[in-house]
């Protein structure tokens, strides 16, 4: 009897411990949740316009885009910079995608636009990241690798 009385004591013990357990910890989805929140906080970037780096990388960039400097600017792109949503463009090409379609006219431009920050991006226009409606070239610029990379230039 005495077996039986510290036995059920133990296993109600265990269950109160595991029931208050239980009701301490979050569900899959909850922590699938915060796991996404923590991921975009890590992910989306401060405003960085007026930033020394962030000024003279595009200082830079406008620059390599006045002269046609190909060598500069394949420098300053990441390895998978996007250059035509369709088809998909990335990667190489995109200097004689430019040349044919006459494009440096209008990168030169938006370069010269205030950027501001979307997500893991420096993006110019402005206007782009305000108004989702927009329509025409933007340009990306983002961490990459410890430094600022000129990521995406694209026209919708």
């Amino acid at each position: 009897m005495l077996i039986f009385r510290f036995s059920r004591g133990v296993l109600l013990a265990a269950l109160l411990t595991g029931a208050l357990a239980l009701a301490g910890c979050e569900t899959e989805e909850q922590k699938k949740e915060v796991l996404a929140a923590k991921i975009r906080e890590k992910t989306s970037i401060k405003d960085q316009s007026g930033d020394p780096n962030f000024q003279a990388f595009l200082n830079r960039l406008r620059r390599a885009v006045s002269l046609r400097d190909f060598e500069t600017l394949a420098s300053m792109m990441t390895p998978n910079f996007g250059w035509r949503l369709d088809p998909p463009g990335e990667g190489d090409g995109v200097f004689a995608y430019w040349d044919k379609n006459n494009v440096w006219p209008e990168l030169a431009q938006v370069l010269k636009q205030p950027f501001a920050s979307n997500g893991a991006y420096m993006c110019a226009p402005g206007e782009f990241v305000a108004k989702k409606e927009y329509k025409g070239y933007r340009a990306g610029i983002c961490i990459y690798e410890g430094g600022w990379r000129f990521a995406y230039f694209v026209n919708n």
